[in-house]
């Protein structure tokens, strides 16, 4: 792989994934039920927000209780 498309994939690893990859996962996770669940006619539009926000609460406890 070049230097060029190395440099490429490390950018974007350290976009998505940043420090936390559980929430990338978990975003990923709920993109593809909220579409599973779309796809058979469910409304599911609220789920992402809600997993959005969770992820992000959790994050931030984690992330607080490293620095006490």
């Amino acid at each position: 792989m070049g230097s060029a498309a190395l440099g490429f994939v490390r950018f974007w690893y350290a976009f998505i994934v940043g420090d936390d990859w559980t929430v990338a996962i978990g975003v990923i996770a709920a993109l593809a039920v909220t579409s599973m669940l779309g796809r058979r006619g469910v409304a599911a539009w609220w789920l992402l927000p809600v997993v959005v926000g969770l992820l992000l609460f959790a994050s931030l406890r984690r992330a607080a209780g490293k620095h006490q």
